[in-house]
């Protein structure tokens, strides 16, 4: 019932530690905090290491006594991965490596490997675990490096390992992300008016972040190992269409512009789920309308606090 969570201040992981102390885990998070907010985890009951998976020994340390590893750590984003692709690779292969070779040493029972579409890359939707991966940046690359790694130390060592191929997460504790539905709310507040990078006809699977926390707990108590899983709605939404539903949420009309396309970005892009469904029982609950909501209400209720 030990369960680390490696980048636990960041978003997700704010949001899946407080339903792992729900379900009566003892949870221990591991954060550089270059990105994590350890206001997230204000008056939890967790332990707070802080510290970087690209470094061995931390890792080491940090994993000694766990009995499951939910790693959520990672270089995030396509951005990121073109500027700086070294920096994407050491922390996304190498942190991954190194803590499988913790866990496998530390005999920790389950492993759970945050990843996305991203390795999957130019493939005609919808995108399912058998497609062959076909990556078009440096992060998805690095990713698919993870999955790679995760399933050979189920092959090689027999541990537990299971991939979690995620859409694209919106929900709360997300004010510190540049993904596009925190963008779009935070432009609307700051400069009333949205920008859509690309003529937005590109298309994604938003999938609220208390949907993910409950697949990440399914696959924390399952007996799967050695598999990939797309966690995801199965609904596929222009990111035209996403600014428009933003703007009901807000009740704000705001000007729409423009701006270049991203280099690296998927063109049209969601998920078939039926494998998560069977496997782990798994099911989408709250509705793109829905989530979008719940989110603003945070965002809202951040600003109001300060």
């Amino acid at each position: 019932m030990n369960v680390l969570v490696t980048g636990g201040a960041g978003f997700i992981g704010a949001n899946l530690v407080r339903p792992l102390l729900d379900q009566g885990y003892r949870v221990w998070v591991l954060d550089d905090f270059s990105t994590g907010q350890k206001e997230y985890l204000a008056g939890l009951d967790i332990q707070v290491v802080k510290g970087d998976i690209r470094h061995a020994d931390t890792v080491t340390q940090a994993v000694e006594g766990m009995s499951s590893v939910i790693h959520l750590a990672a270089q995030t984003g396509v951005p990121g991965s073109l500027q700086n692709p070294h920096h994407d690779c050491e922390v996304n292969v190498i942190g991954t490596l190194n803590l499988l070779e913790a866990c496998r040493h530390a005999g920790v029972g389950r492993f759970v490997f945050a990843s996305s579409n991203a390795p999957l890359g130019r493939q005609p939707p919808p995108v399912t675990e058998d497609k062959a991966p076909l990556p078009i940046s440096p992060y998805g690359a690095s990713k698919l490096a993870g999955e790679g790694y995760c399933l050979a130390y189920h092959g090689s060592w027999g541990l537990n390992t299971v991939v979690l191929r995620f859409a694209n997460v919106y929900g709360p504790y997300s004010a510190h992300k540049s993904s596009v539905v925190t963008k779009f709310f935070r432009d609307i507040l700051t400069t009333g008016q949205v920008t859509i990078d690309g003529d937005g006809q590109q298309t994604r699977d938003f999938i609220y972040a208390g949907d993910l926390c409950q697949a990440i707990l399914l696959a924390l108590k399952s007996d799967a190992g050695g598999e990939v899983f797309q966690i995801a709605t199965g609904v596929e939404t222009s990111i035209q269409k996403l600014a428009e539903m933003v703007q009901e949420v807000t009740g704000t009309p705001v000007a729409v512009r423009h701006g270049p396309a991203r280099q690296g970005d998927i063109r049209k892009n969601y998920s078939a789920v039926g494998k998560v469904r069977v496997v782990l029982g798994w099911e989408p609950r709250v509705a793109l309308c829905r989530g979008l909501e719940l989110t603003w209400r945070w965002i809202r209720q951040q600003g109001e606090r300060r």
